[in-house]
């Protein structure tokens, strides 16, 4: 067997998730479904991040192990699934064979994500399902503020889906940076794991402190409380993107 890393860009609009499921198409799927078509091989992919319906990636970090032999090049392995992919929005960027024991998941020591904001009244056109457009005027300043006050080493129940089914809710979130650039606000979320919807409900927290309704400290004090319904709305999906992991 020969392990392949993948990295892949996918636009999440036309899936249920990165997981395979029975209620529609997933990318797992659909990229074992293209590992299939190359070479007849059924395989189990397992990526950094598991990305839920709706949700894009950047540079998704994936694992497949081949028995083909000799090994193709990644190169070919590349193109020959990107060739298997289409018409699916899925596009496998680089191709590199890796260490047996190399995964995904369990090797990755930080992973991160980016969220995007248009804050303007007109509606969404070359941006639509690409980010979350919020009409009301948002102070990117106080919410960068609130956001300083989640960096660190936290119990962060009140900001994971109650279906949530990690262990533990004690996670440390390395970096949580709120910039603006025109009408675009984007916040950058990095930490070694994530909980279930952490990053979106975290977002959602954030837009009521940009709308005026919550000042930072409320943003603290919801840490505080450990409850999901202490803290703010989860934000759409479609303005939440897997950028990348760091082995």
């Amino acid at each position: 067997m020969t392990r392949y890393k993948l990295t892949l860009e996918y636009d999440g609009a036309a899936f249920v998730g990165w997981q395979r499921q029975d209620n529609g198409p997933s990318v797992q799927e659909a990229l074992e479904a293209a590992v299939a078509g190359f070479c007849g091989e059924t395989v189990n992919a397992h990526a950094a991040g598991r990305t839920d319906a709706g949700v894009h990636a950047l540079a998704q970090v994936a694992h497949i192990d081949l028995a083909m032999q000799p090994p193709p090049d990644p190169g070919t392995v590349r193109d020959a699934l990107n060739a298997h992919l289409r018409p699916a929005p899925v596009a496998v960027l680089a191709a590199d064979i890796v260490p047996d024991d190399f995964h995904a998941r369990f090797s990755a020591k930080e992973r991160a994500y980016l969220y995007r904001i248009i804050n303007r009244r007109a509606p969404l056109v070359l941006e639509r399902g690409r980010a979350w457009r919020i009409p009301a005027p948002l102070d990117a300043e106080a919410m960068a503020a609130a956001a300083r006050l989640l960096v660190g080493r936290h119990d962060f129940t009140s900001f994971r889906a109650r279906e949530c089914q990690a262990s533990s809710a004690l996670k440390t979130l390395d970096v949580l940076e709120v910039v603006r650039t025109g009408t675009e606000i984007r916040i950058e979320a990095r930490a070694r794991s994530f909980l279930h919807n952490q990053v979106r409900i975290i977002v959602g927290t954030l837009y009521w402190v940009g709308t005026g309704k919550w000042q930072p400290a409320d943003v603290a004090r919801a840490l505080a409380a450990r409850e999901r319904a202490a803290a703010g709305p989860t934000a759409p999906p479609e303005g939440l993107y897997f950028l990348g992991a760091r082995y």
